[in-house]
């Protein structure tokens, strides 16, 4: 029978392989895989329908961008698509948080404006289930 700190110290490190294997279980299914939803706030879609949107003021709209030294794509946004036939085109972007689409909508509505681009209506928004990248 071993001695009671022989026995103390056995539990012990017994309870210290334990932590240790439940870490490398929790860190080790992370690592290299695709963040949960658990792991995460998920990121919005928000859906945009000008009045006759043009390739034409599109691009105008972009090269001002560029013009006015705003970054694109802009902190928070994944994705910018542009789609549709000309004078018919709609917007689509998956933004990471409303704050970072707020900030960025500051200055988009003055280029907006002098591209001659008008809304049809309010933006749509749509929480994201899922997304999967190549």
């Amino acid at each position: 029978m071993l001695a009671r700190p022989a026995r103390a110290q056995l539990a012990a490190s017994r309870s210290a392989r334990g932590l240790v294997t439940a870490l490398r279980l929790a860190i080790g299914s992370k690592v290299g895989s695709t963040p949960s939803m658990e792991d995460h706030v998920m990121s919005f879609v928000v859906r945009f329908n000008p009045a006759n949107l043009t390739k034409e003021k599109y691009d105008d709209a972009i090269r001002r961008h560029e013009e006015a030294g705003i970054e694109m794509p802009p902190d928070g946004m994944d994705y910018h698509v542009c789609f549709g036939t000309d004078g018919d085109l709609r917007v689509s972007e998956i933004w990471e948080s409303r704050e970072q689409f707020d900030k960025y909508g500051e200055r988009l509505m003055p280029l907006l404006a002098e591209s001659g681009i008008e809304a049809a209506g309010e933006p749509e928004f749509f929480e994201v289930h899922n997304i999967i990248k190549r």
